[in-house]
């Protein structure tokens, strides 16, 4: 079959065990791996600009995840759903990308930003509540500081968390560890976002 596979033939290959579809793979049946691209997409670049918040940037993180995930299939064990296996890709790779990026850091940005009196920088923080921030601001200049500031183990928890909804079992185990583990990463998160996002920005004169 070349060119785009009809949808319909999607919807039956995604019934089949994702275990077997590897073993298929693995024996040769290597276009079977565009199944997994189709049905995981979306979910790898959500992760990735959770962490980079570049479009572009996103789009080629999602593409050189599914490269590095074909090139490392003979190393999956199937002792994980493979898209726990996945995310672990798309969370390490972006971090990667993140770390060679050399980005300067929050602290640095806001006191630039604000030597210049930036005209409405307190508009974004009028609520207390980081949560908040994140679903309704997910996008703002601001908040893509102040993630990018969290150590890195609280700003895998924050994205698997907020940008992909995952559960505190789901998050830990992509991360290797225990649900209370992650539970203190996303309270240590939430504590840090509301200390950086009220406590460095000033507030508005009234």
């Amino acid at each position: 079959m070349s060119g785009i596979f009809p949808r319909a033939y999607f919807r039956n290959q995604f019934e089949m065990n994702e275990n077997e579809l590897i073993k298929l793979i693995l024996q040769g049946e290597s276009d079977k791996f565009r199944i997994f691209v189709e049905k995981y997409r979306q979910m790898v670049f959500r992760t990735c600009m959770g962490f980079v918040h570049n479009k572009e940037d996103a789009d080629d993180l999602t593409q050189e995840v599914f490269i590095q995930a074909y090139r490392s299939l003979p190393d999956f064990k199937m002792k994980s759903a493979f898209s726990t296996w996945l995310y672990r890709i798309a969370v390490n790779a972006s971090l990667n990308k993140v770390r060679r990026s050399g980005r300067i850091s929050f602290i640095d940005r806001i006191e630039s930003l604000f030597g210049s009196d930036s005209p409405g920088a307190g508009q974004l923080f009028d609520t207390d509540d980081p949560e908040n921030i994140i679903i309704k601001k997910e996008h703002s200049q601001w908040l893509q500081r102040a993630l990018d500031s969290l150590p890195e183990k609280q700003r895998t928890a924050i994205v698997l968390s907020k940008y992909d909804d995952l559960s505190q079992k789901e998050i830990a185990e992509i991360m290797k560890t225990s649900e209370g583990a992650v539970e203190a990463l996303l309270h240590r998160a939430k504590k840090n976002l509301r200390e950086k996002l009220s406590g460095r920005i000033p507030k508005k004169n009234k």
